[in-house]
């Protein structure tokens, strides 16, 4: 049940590369070797209404919401969340290079008596 959401402001649209972006997370996360790879879903979607700060048509921002199951350890969480903050970092230097950029990640545990899921994806992928 890893999926992370990459919310950004309209205005990013052209600004970065969102495909890269989506890209690299996903491999971040595979590369953490605590989630099976037919569970991790990474999807971007675009706020077209937004407000930013002091209301400058430059500002922009980036929110990461990862929401995984529960079994990770506080420490698992910490060094996952570290490494996805650091390769969004890295993708996207050049916005931080302006003063109109905001990153933020947040990691949410979901609650599996609270979570309903069915996965075709999972059985092709464990069978090989």
């Amino acid at each position: 049940m890893p999926h992370l959401t990459v919310e950004y402001s309209a205005n990013l649209e052209g600004r970065t590369d969102l495909d890269a972006l989506c890209a690299a997370l996903l491999e971040t996360v595979l590369e953490t070797g605590l989630f099976e790879i037919g569970a991790v879903r990474v999807r971007a979607l675009k706020a077209e209404h937004y407000a930013i700060a002091d209301r400058l048509a430059e500002n922009a921002f980036i929110d990461l919401n990862f929401r995984i199951g529960k079994g990770r350890s506080a420490d698992e969480k910490k060094r996952t969340g570290e490494a996805l903050f650091a390769t969004a970092g890295k993708l996207l230097a050049p916005l931080f290079e302006t003063p109109h950029f905001a990153l933020s990640l947040e990691i949410r545990e979901i609650d599996a008596e609270l979570s309903w899921k069915k996965n075709a994806i999972h059985p092709r992928l464990r069978g090989k």
